[in-house]
């Protein structure tokens, strides 16, 4: 159970904005909550946390995160059930990620205890911006960037911790067609693709414009050697169902440790599916599609949930996957996730994560 919200300092907004938003109709990040969380990083530590009014920072134009990238964040989600229960999926796993990423970028560690009252009590003060309709959520955005003014190139000593929340919808709202990328990297090994940092996002937005010109939603990210193995899909993890099999690209330092990826390699076991995380070509895919043996693919994430693939480019041939039923490994595990999270299934993994009860 998270600390009493009352631990933290909070100024309320004068008028909340949450009459103006139809939640019928959300998007996905098209509106931010009333209040945001802002904590500062001076003098080797973490000062006192504020919950104040979401809107502008007065910051200096020469801040380090501007100029050398020092700027990292997570993405997760808050549900309220039918018996007003509150809950956070995963944020304990979430928070060792950041941990990763926050290293990698040579940036101070938010201590776990921190990081989670800070969640619980913005979700308090905001409670009535969850959604409760199917499919619908409240995305949870802590990040933390490097504020120090110098324009000399170094480590900053200065940071600032902040968490904005958003009511969604479907990230995807249909099926995604997706091309493999032949030409552009995301991520090599020994970089930062393992780290959710700011960079790796930025510098995939032109290839996947080039692609999305081409009628493409998302790409399929290859190996920075040699384009012959798949890595990962642009905000999501990718997974196939090739031979009555759950198949998935092994982990390594080019590829993003999803939340949601290690969820559905867990749960595949009580959905009675065979797993193998392992190296996956896209020789291997032409040849699954000329076969016919691969009956799946899907991205998974946070945001993105589980969004079916249907249609994979390769090397210039459209391959359409067969058409997903109630029995699609993916559906199955979909639904099982948000029972889960809703409280309709037992929770025997302890990702649930109690804000209020």
């Amino acid at each position: 159970m998270a600390v009493l919200t009352e631990s933290i300092q909070v100024e309320r907004v004068a008028k909340s904005r949450l009459s103006s938003i139809d939640f019928n109709n959300l998007g996905f990040g098209a509106h931010i909550s009333d209040h945001m969380l802002v904590v500062d990083y001076k003098d080797g530590q973490w000062k006192e946390p504020k919950i104040q009014p979401y809107g502008n920072l007065d910051l200096s134009p020469a801040m380090l995160a501007l100029h050398y990238g020092q700027s990292v964040f997570e993405g997760m989600k808050a549900f309220k059930n039918d018996a007003g229960v509150i809950t956070i999926f995963r944020p304990e796993r979430h928070h060792k990620r950041l941990l990763k990423s926050l290293e990698r970028m040579c940036m101070p560690a938010v201590p776990e205890e921190l990081f989670l009252n800070c969640l619980s009590a913005l979700i308090e003060v905001d409670a009535d911006w969850i959604p409760t309709t199917e499919g619908s959520s409240l995305y949870l955005r802590p990040f933390v960037f490097a504020s120090e003014a110098k324009l000399g190139v170094k480590v900053a000593d200065e940071y600032k911790f902040i968490i904005l929340t958003s009511p969604v919808g479907p990230y995807f709202a249909k099926p995604v067609r997706v091309k493999v990328e032949e030409e552009f990297v995301r991520a090599a090994e020994g970089g930062t693709g393992f780290a959710k940092c700011a960079g790796n996002y930025g510098g995939a937005f032109y290839p996947t414009m080039l692609a999305q010109k081409q009628g493409f939603d998302q790409v399929l990210w290859t190996d920075a050697k040699d384009h012959a193995y798949i890595d990962e899909s642009g905000a999501m993890n990718v997974m196939f169902v090739i031979d009555g099999k759950l198949i998935t690209p092994k982990l390594s330092t080019s590829l993003l440790d999803g939340v949601t990826r290690d969820s559905i390699l867990v749960l595949s076991k009580s959905l009675e599916i065979e797993k193998e995380e392992r190296r996956v070509s896209v020789a291997e895919l032409q040849e699954a599609f000329k076969k016919g043996t691969i009956t799946e693919a899907f991205g998974v994430g946070t945001a993105a949930v589980v969004s079916q693939i249907a249609m994979i480019h390769i090397h210039g041939v459209d391959n359409n996957l067969p058409a997903v039923d109630v029995n699609s490994f993916q559906l199955r595990v979909k639904k099982k996730l948000n029972e889960i999270r809703m409280g309709l299934s037992p929770d025997v993994h302890g990702w649930n994560y109690l804000v209020r009860g």
